[in-house]
Order: structure tokens, then C-alpha cells, then sequence
């Protein structure tokens, strides 16, 4: 559906919600997309799919759509000058409630190398849905900018504004997922693996928290086996997994739950861990620090991984908790890639849902079919 706006806004279409994509039976395809398979035509159909639309979940996107992305931002990272001015004259607001150093500065890098402006509003001056309703906030940001970025406690709050605001709303990180971390992860397994995480044995241990949930439901969309070892009582919650494993049921993935570190990494392509204690659990660091201590990811625990196996975290870091110095300044660490890709991720992520023109140099090497 299109807006009418004046001529001081541009027009969106209303993003398509979750249930929508259902019914039209474009959330999960049949087939998995790689960035060297997809054809011009998979690509222009995503482009135009994703334009106006919101990002608060993983589950929100097609097979086709995550692949685009990743397309695109492998495109945008080989050759960043040529999306200097794409989001010229778009504003972007975000409205962070967790502290933040990568998601901030990474989406302020993204916008404004592309021409657009990015702003932040200190949520003591104007904390989200304090002073007035989430759904009057967004009535009143639609009007001044071209796309929201949230990172919340509560990942109600993303569902809610992206509800009633009429531009694109992005998740930078909420109690429930974390979109953009985990493409920039699998951007990273593509370059790893030859551009492709399709049938690549993935393995993330820990805490099923918010990462394990979008690390789960990319790998499912990709084609990439999808291991989680966790403790007992902090595996991920159901729905999600229930969601990974339906589209895992299609793309021919595999999505495994089990307690057991060392059954959980072995033979392991990647082995990814996060904090114990996320943010908002603080509290609890004390009762969780034993009980996680034997999913630290050590040498020895690498050791039954694959010799060449990549070690991921989302950052940052709790050296020798989670993982030990040995491992994360290891040779098979790309943490810091990681990062870097969260920053190219980001930026095409922007420029789809923003219906950037994009140009069509980069895309070259994609064959019409």
C-alpha cells in the first residue's frame, strides 16, 4: 500500500509483516541462494520485495532476500566508492537503549559514506515511550527521517514502532534477535568458505540468547547445518527453533540441540560463542558463571572442531570467560572481521530498504536467466 506524503517525504510502501510473507508463501522457497547463483532477475525481485520494508526478525525474510543482501553487501564492501552518493539526502534516526560501540558507529560509517546523514537521540532526553506513546513517536520520526534504527531491551518495542511508523524499522538488537549481527556473520562464513555457507557444519555454544536465535534461522535460510549447544535451561526458545527447522525442513539444513560441548563442536566448520550474561542479565552473571564454565571455548575444545575451524563472537568479549586469549587472538579467529562486515551488512541493508538506485557495475558478474 502507498502513502501519500507531501513533497517535503518520500513515499513507502506499508513493509509486510511476518504474517503477510506467510500467506503469500515468500517467507521460505524451496530453493537456497548463494551471492555467485543468484541470477539478475532473483536479485531485482528481492530489491523490489525489500524496498519499505522493516527488519525486526530473520524469520522476516526469504531465502531469496537474505541471499540478496549478502550479494549486496559483498558488492559494497570490493567496491565501496560506488555507493558514495546512493542514500544522498536520506536521514536515518536511532534510538538505542543498550549501550553500544560496532552496531552505532558501524551504522553511522554505513549511512554516511553513503551520502545520507545519521543521527542519535539520547534516550534520557527522550526515552522511548516515556513521554508519549511509541505509536505517536513514530508518527511524529516518519515525518523527519527515511528509516529507525533500534536496539532495544525489548524486542515488543521494535514489533511496535515498526507497527505504526510508515518508514523501514530496523532491529540493531533486541532481547529476541539480533538480524544484523548474525548477516554480517554469515557474511564473514561466505568469504571463510568460498563464498558459500551452504552444507558448512556451524556451531554456536552457550547461551541461547538473541544471537543463537538469528544464527540459527540464517543458517536454516542458507543451507548451512546448524549446531547449538547450550546448558540445560538455556537453549533457545522454542518457537524459534520450531521456525529454523521448518525453513531448515525445506532448504535441506539440519538444526541440532544438545547439551554436550564436545558433541556440539565436533567436526565443526565454525565454533561461535557469546557472553554468558547478556545485557539485561546482569544479575544473574554470578549463578551462570559455573554453569557455563565448561562451554568455554578453548583449545581444547577447538581441538575437536575441524583444524581449519573459524572461531566467531559477536563481540564483546570476555576474555578467558567464554573463550580463552589463546583462542580468540588465534589464527582462525576473524572476530574482527566479523566487525568489519557488520559496517558493509549494514549499508546494504540501507540501500535495499531504502530503494536506493543501485549501480549496475557491481552486479555484473550476475547472469540474466
Amino acid at each position: 500500500m502507498l502513502r501519500c506524503d507531501t513533497s517535503t517525504k518520500n513515499s513507502y510502501r506499508r513493509p509486510r509483516k511476518r504474517e503477510e510473507l506467510l500467506v503469500t508463501n515468500q517467507l521460505i522457497e524451496p530453493q537456497v541462494h548463494t551471492p555467485g547463483e543468484l541470477s539478475a532477475k532473483a536479485f531485482a525481485d528481492a530489491q523490489e520485495s525489500l524496498a519499505g520494508r522493516d527488519l525486526c526478525s530473520i524469520a522476516d525474510l526469504s531465502t531469496t532476500e537474505a541471499a540478496a543482501i549478502l550479494a549486496l553487501a559483498h558488492k559494497v564492501k570490493a567496491n565501496p566508492a560506488a555507493f558514495r552518493y546512493a542514500l544522498d539526502a536520506k536521514q536515518m534516526v536511532m534510538f538505542f537503549e543498550k549501550a553500544s560501540l560496532r552496531t552505532r558507529l558501524t551504522f553511522e560509517v554505513a549511512m554516511n559514506t553513503s551520502g545520507g546523514d545519521a543521527m542519535f537521540v539520547d534516550q534520557t532526553q527522550s526515552p522511548l515511550g516515556e513521554r508519549e506513546s511509541l505509536a505517536d513517536m513514530s508518527r511524529n520520526v516518519e515525518r523527519w527521517v527515511q528509516v529507525i534504527v533500534l536496539r532495544t531491551y525489548s524486542h515488543d518495542t521494535i514489533t511496535e514502532m515498526a507497527q505504526y511508523a510508515t518508514c523501514p524499522v530496523i532491529n540493531a538488537l533486541s532481547d529476541h534477535e539480533h538480524p544484523c549481527q548474525a548477516l554480517a556473520d554469515f557474511m564473514t562464513v561466505e568469504e571463510r568458505f568460498g563464498g558459500s555457507a551452504r552444507g558448512i557444519q556451524f556451531t554456536y555454544v552457550g547461551d541461547g540468547n538473541n544471537v543463537a536465535h538469528s544464527l540459527m534461522l540464517l543458517a536454516a535460510q542458507l543451507g548451512a547445518h546448524c549446531t547449538i549447544g547450550t546448558p540445560k535451561n538455556y537453549a533457545p526458545k522454542a518457537e524459534v527453533v520450531a521456525q529454523a527447522r521448518a525453513i531448515a525442513n525445506i532448504t535441506g539444513s539440519n538444526i541440532t540441540l544438545v547439551q554436550d560441548p564436545v558433541a556440539a563442536v565436533a567436526g565443526a566448520n565454525v565454533v561461535y560463542t557469546d557472553v554468558c550474561t547478556s545485557m539485561g542479565f546482569e544479575h544473574e552473571a554470578t549463578k551462570r558463571a559455573p554453569i557455563f564454565k565448561p562451554y568455554q571455548v578453548n583449545e581444547e575444545l577447538m581441538a575437536h572442531a575441524q583444524p581449519d575451524a573459524a572461531f566467531m563472537h559477536c563481540l564483546p568479549a570476555h576474555r578467558n570467560a567464554e573463550v580463552t586469549d589463546a583462542v580468540f587472538d588465534g589464527p582462525n579467529s576473524v572476530v574482527f572481521e566479523q566487525a568489519e562486515n557488520r559496517m558493509h551488512v549494514q549499508k546494504a541493508l540501507l540501500l535495499l530498504l531504502l530503494g536506493a538506485k543501485l549501480p549496475a557495475t557491481p552486479f555484473a558478474h550476475i547472469a540474466a536467466i
